[in-house]
């Protein structure tokens, strides 16, 4: 994960000292608690490797801008979709890739600011202000061996049926 992105999804700023990203990560915990959230599973694993990530940082000074609401973006993003059927999400560094039986669920992502990538046949969310600086082509292979990859799990719902736990 880059700085960048590890401060985005804190909600911090470049040059952000270790008291402020403490103090970020900490809010960033308890909004994003599974406990409160449905996707807070996943939200809290990428909290985790952001705080990781400025916490062995020697400096937080970057050249991007970061965007300060890209983790609150990143968990609507993710509380949209974690519940629909036939959907294979994958979390790469900051991005969301989103595959499988994608299109009965079209609309749903196009309103949650996914984009749809036509070479690799899957959807991505990603920050706003990302800007590409190259445009090689990169497979899915190539950006989980350099960003790393994760699957989230769907949380469990409880049913109730006849006021009976199903």
């Amino acid at each position: 994960m880059k700085i960048s992105d590890a401060l985005s999804i804190l909600g911090l700023s470049s040059g952000a000292d270790q008291t402020e990203i403490k103090a970020a990560y900490k809010l960033a915990a308890k909004k994003y608690h599974p406990d409160l959230n449905p996707a807070g599973g996943e939200m809290m694993k990428l909290v985790n490797a952001a705080f990781d990530e400025l916490r062995n940082a020697t400096s937080t000074q970057t050249s991007e801008e970061a965007d300060v609401n890209y983790g609150e973006e990143l968990n609507a993003a993710l509380n949209a979709i974690i519940d629909l059927e036939g959907l294979e999400i994958e979390i790469c560094g900051a991005w969301l890739w989103v595959g499988g039986n994608t299109f009965p669920h079209k609309e749903v992502l196009k309103a949650a600011s996914f984009k749809f990538a036509r070479k690799k046949q899957k959807w991505n969310f990603r920050p706003a202000a990302w800007k590409s600086n190259s445009r090689g082509g990169f497979s899915m292979e190539d950006i989980r061996e350099a960003h790393g990859s994760a699957r989230p799990s769907r949380p469990a719902r409880r049913g109730f049926a006849l006021g009976v736990a199903a």
